[in-house]
């Protein structure tokens, strides 16, 4: 019998995005493996095009940025002094940037997009931020949410030990 989407499966998925005009943004090496029905585990106008669906079925959906990573937020570019950073510092570098004093926000992860001679410019800005994409996903596996996943409202990986959830 094959199994459908629906609220409290585990759906495994392939997939790979794309810009509108068919750029590779990821190629999906690893399959996408998330708990179906509303768990905010994946982006909500995916969740709907899969719901339903059986092994072997693909789906194509378009997103705009507020549907996927949001809309480009230039408040989230900082500029810095370069003498704050490591020597051996390059564009694309990471770094967590802690939340202002008295912001409630979590950590966030600022990538160095450009240096200068003494400044360090950081983006905030998932690097897919606004931007439309294609999702191209196929159903690989559907099975039941065990009644653990389901309260935690995640996929558990059977190579995780329980300390391990949050």
């Amino acid at each position: 019998m094959n199994m459908l989407v629906a609220r409290n499966t585990v759906v495994t998925l392939d997939y790979h995005v794309t810009d509108p005009d068919g750029e590779v943004v990821d190629e999906g090496r690893e399959p996408l493996i998330y708990l179906h029905g509303g768990y905010d585990d994946i982006f909500p106008k995916i969740e709907e095009a899969v719901q339903g669906k059986s092994i072997g079925e693909s789906v194509n959906v378009k997103l705009q940025p507020d549907e996927a990573f949001g809309d480009y937020d230039a408040e989230m570019v900082q500029i810095e002094p370069r003498k704050d950073f490591p020597k051996e510092l390059q564009v694309g570098m990471q770094f967590e940037g802690g939340p202002e004093e008295g912001d409630d926000e979590d950590f966030v992860i600022y990538r160095v997009t450009d240096i200068a001679d003494d400044k360090v410019v950081l983006d905030g800005n998932h690097p897919l931020a606004g931007m439309a994409l294609v999702f191209t996903c196929t159903v690989t596996a559907v099975r039941p949410a065990s009644a653990e996943e389901i309260e935690h409202g995640h996929v558990h990986n059977p190579d995780d030990d329980e300390e391990t959830c949050h």
